[in-house]
């Protein structure tokens, strides 16, 4: 009986000792460390966004405790330095070309945040809002129209009267997506401006004050009446601007807001989400629309970095195209469509740290 009672103790003891070894560890038991986001991040890019960024990642601050230091030195500025390993991500309105996908040595995935729109502004006082189309525009900044009673634009206004005054051309000195997407609608709309100047971030002008940035346009258009250029929507909206409607492709005046902006992009979108969405085809779209965009490296396995900044990039970005998106249009932005919030989280998921899915 005793060897029996000896025998079931042994027993007993081997099985909770079985049992003990069988429980799962604890990752630091293991020895394997679980991943944690890196708590600061940085960026460089484009002004368009700004006002909109700047409340994104105090927001992200506030909620997730991870400091987003973003520079708006405009998109051209902030694709070098993404190129450059600069910083953890660019921001652009315009979409990388060849030669910049080139030089940055491997996928740069773009990733759209926000719709906006470019408008049309002028100094003329006590007038109303303006019609102007593509070829009038593009003959204005071309130089060939010189005066705002010229009959191109009285034909497009017939029951306004307009100043016999000198029109004094303003744009942009310095490189931009806010440019980009100006040129790249007259690019598509009018042959003429095609064949001259073309589209990009920064053209060869003929004519005109060149200012740096938007203050810089805002603050020659001040100075000097009948001045007419180019401002980010948001920059008019919130400096009382006056702005002009324009004709789009399908032959509808369009006024810039919020929902003409956002259905502009109701056509059809490429799955990488690098589209131009200026000329609309869309019927009530206006027609100098844009994207804006974040760009990231798909392989996040670069320049030495770790594994907590690869992971704290592709969380900061997922955010940003859903929880983030309603401050949009609380900022006058229009918000991702649940079709390209969809395509976004495709390319979201392709993020890879040493072939490695981040995303889960």
């Amino acid at each position: 009986m005793k060897m029996k009672k000896i025998v079931s103790v042994m027993l007993t003891l081997t099985t909770l000792s079985l049992l003990i070894s069988c429980k799962p560890k604890s990752p630091e038991q293991s020895g394997v460390q679980p991943v944690l986001e890196s708590k600061e991040l940085t960026g460089a890019g484009a002004t368009f966004p700004k006002v909109l960024y700047e409340k994104y990642f105090e927001n992200y601050n506030q909620t997730k405790a991870i400091q987003v230091n973003y520079q708006a030195v405009g998109s051209g500025a902030g694709i070098s330095n993404l190129v450059e390993k600069m910083v953890d991500f660019g921001a652009t309105d315009a979409p990388m070309n060849t030669e910049e996908e080139t030089k940055a040595g491997a996928k740069v995935l773009h990733i759209p945040t926000a719709l906006g729109a470019v408008v049309i502004t002028y100094n003329l006082p006590n007038l109303p809002l303006l019609k102007l189309d593509a070829s009038v525009i593009s003959a204005i900044f071309l130089g060939t129209i010189k005066n705002w009673s010229d009959p191109s634009i009285k034909a497009l206004n017939p029951d306004m009267t307009l100043p016999n005054q000198e029109i004094v051309v303003v744009h942009r000195s310095d490189g931009s997506g806010t440019t980009y997407t100006f040129t790249d609608f007259l690019n598509k709309a009018d042959k003429t401006w095609a064949d001259k100047l073309g589209k990009g971030k920064s053209v060869n002008w003929p004519v005109g004050l060149g200012g740096k940035g938007n203050d810089g346009v805002a603050g020659l258009m001040k100075q000097n009446i009948g001045s007419i250029g180019y401002v980010e929507y948001i920059f008019a909206v919130n400096n009382n601007f006056s702005y002009a409607i324009i004709k789009n492709k399908t032959g509808n005046f369009i006024k810039p807001t919020l929902e003409s902006v956002s259905l502009a992009a109701d056509v059809e979108l490429p799955d990488d989400l690098k589209v131009s969405i200026t000329d609309t085809d869309a019927k009530e779209g206006y027609p100098i629309s844009t994207f804006t965009w974040l760009l990231v490296y798909q392989e996040q396995m670069y320049a030495n970095r770790k594994i907590e900044k690869g992971l704290a990039v592709a969380n900061m970005v997922w955010w940003s195209t859903h929880e983030a998106q309603a401050m949009n249009e609380l900022l006058n932005f229009g918000k991702l469509a649940p079709k390209v919030v969809q395509k976004a989280e495709v390319l979201l998921k392709s993020i890879t740290f040493d072939g490695k899915p981040i995303l889960k």
